[in-house]
């Protein structure tokens, strides 16, 4: 039997243009271009100014706030037009469309940009294999072999899957032995070290192409060799009574084994991959006065199409309604609406941006003027949202992927916020001037005989900073810093 019954809640629903907006704030400056020009492509409504003259420069950091009006302003109808045969005529014109035509003496230097040209780890590994006078089964199984190793120069899969790949992709029935001998054949290629299947055979392929008339690499190989675990742990006094050496000769064997490279295939430039930051604020010191700026990509010149308002408009005014063109005027006005919310939630993405890090400059006053961590005051994320009047969410999401420039390096919002420590004089210090007096501390041991954490916490309390040896550990690991014993050097 059904039964009937009122209900009363209270839901908080979030809108479309507020989705829209928190997605849009906690997307990084290096990602805003790119969700930006994906806009602009589902978006006929939406237009960018800054497309109009691509020739004009931009400011990386300008100083003046984004204009307000973005609806058919007076100022940007001389962008709206665009001539598609100028352009084509400039394009068409290169720096020597004057002197070089199609009747242009043959004789006449012509000055190229020179294109530098690398091998990849790969290729030069390939080139080696060529020069080899091999049979055409051992150079696919070297093939094969080069193929598989990882970036580092390793080789990580085992002979019998190499096997069963040339089985099957290549038809190549071969043998244990076969593969084990064009790996040993690799092995002797540059860079030293290539083809190892872990580190101790990486080493001792680099330590044998040495000078073996060397006692010390004699010795070093032996360590390698027996005893590696011993030398990964630093126990030097055991190494000593092994080799029957001194502290002075192991330095030297130790040496020899530093010397070496872990990482073969990483001595290949092409494979180096480097992560470009761009900044999303940059402050400068003028005269002890520091000044705020916003990184021009996070101001871009949208606007709403005049086109798409006018025909709006001019739908919007037929008397006569069909079925079609109420759909053409619901598509349009949904496409205008679209773009008006894109461009509120891109200025208050701008806004939001700014109070929240004018905040953190003022509040980390003194640091951004000096660049000493320990000027660093204890900042948590309620202390910045109760000073803007925003939630703790909000300042997470600006904080999490948002880089500062400054005039001496750029960082991470989120690594000027620290926990507070509370010193015995009863002042609250940043838990990062405790670890940098611990970087100090470890910087400055005998690197003989470091410091264990109970000798830091101990001077620490020294300083007055009370603080137990697990905090000592814990901020240890944090700055990756490994333990007293590893630290240990001759």
């Amino acid at each position: 039997m059904l039964k009937q019954n009122l209900q009363q809640k209270l839901l908080q629903k979030l809108s479309p243009q507020q989705i829209q907006f928190i997605k849009l704030l906690q997307v990084p400056t290096v990602a805003l271009d790119a969700r930006i020009k994906e806009e602009l492509e589902e978006n006929p409504a939406l237009e960018d100014l800054s497309l109009a003259n691509l020739n004009e420069p931009v400011d990386q950091y300008p100083d003046k706030e984004p204009e307000d009006n973005y609806e058919g302003e007076e100022g940007g109808e001389e962008h709206d037009e665009f001539n598609i045969d100028d352009y084509l005529q400039d394009d068409s014109i290169n720096d020597y469309g004057s002197k070089y035509d199609q009747n242009g003496d043959d004789d006449d230097d012509r000055k190229e940009i020179p294109i530098a040209v690398q091998s990849s780890f790969y290729e030069n590994l390939q080139q080696q294999l060529d020069l080899l006078p091999l049979s055409d089964k051992d150079f696919l199984i070297g093939q094969q072999v080069i193929g598989s190793l990882d970036d580092d120069g390793y080789l990580r899969r085992s002979i019998s899957s190499l096997i069963d790949d040339m089985a099957f992709s290549q038809n190549i029935f071969a043998e244990e032995s076969e593969v084990e001998e064009m790996l040993r054949i690799i092995q002797t290629f540059e860079p030293a070290g290539v083809g190892a299947r872990d580190l101790q055979e990486c080493l001792l392929i680099q330590l044998r192409k040495k000078d073996l008339s060397n006692p010390l690499i004699l010795k070093a190989i032996r360590i390698v060799e027996c005893h590696l675990e011993e030398f990964t742990r630093k126990h030097y006094d055991k190494l000593e009574r092994i080799l029957n050496v001194d502290s002075d000769e192991l330095k030297e064997v130790v040496n020899e084994i530093l010397k070496l490279n872990p990482k073969p295939g990483d001595s290949s430039e092409t494979n180096v991959k480097q992560l470009q930051v761009i900044p999303d604020f940059h402050i400068s010191n003028s005269d002890g006065t520091l000044v705020l700026t916003l990184n021009a990509q996070n101001a871009p010149e949208l606007k709403v199409s005049r086109s798409y308002q006018e025909m709006f408009e001019h739908y919007d005014k037929t008397s006569q309604k069909d079925k079609k063109l109420k759909e053409a005027v619901q598509f349009v006005k949904q496409k205008l609406d679209s773009a008006k919310w894109f461009i509120d939630a891109i200025k208050q993405r701008q806004q939001t941006l700014l109070k929240t890090m004018n905040a953190i400059m003022h509040y980390q006053y003194e640091y951004f003027l000096t660049g000493d961590e320990r000027n660093l005051k204890p900042m948590i994320l309620k202390d910045i949202a109760d000073k803007i009047g925003m939630d703790i969410s909000t300042v997470s999401r600006v904080a999490n992927s948002k880089y500062v420039q400054t005039e001496f390096g750029t960082f991470l919002l989120k690594s000027f916020f620290s926990e507070a420590i509370q010193t015995e004089s009863g002042e609250e210090v940043s838990n990062k001037e405790v670890k940098k007096i611990l970087e100090e501390c470890i910087s400055q041991e005998d690197k003989r005989s470091p410091l264990a954490d109970e000798k830091l916490a101990d001077i620490l309390k020294e300083k007055g900073y009370n603080i137990a040896r697990r905090t000592v550990a814990k901020y240890r690991e944090a700055m990756n810093i490994p333990v007293a014993r590893l630290r240990k050097e001759l």
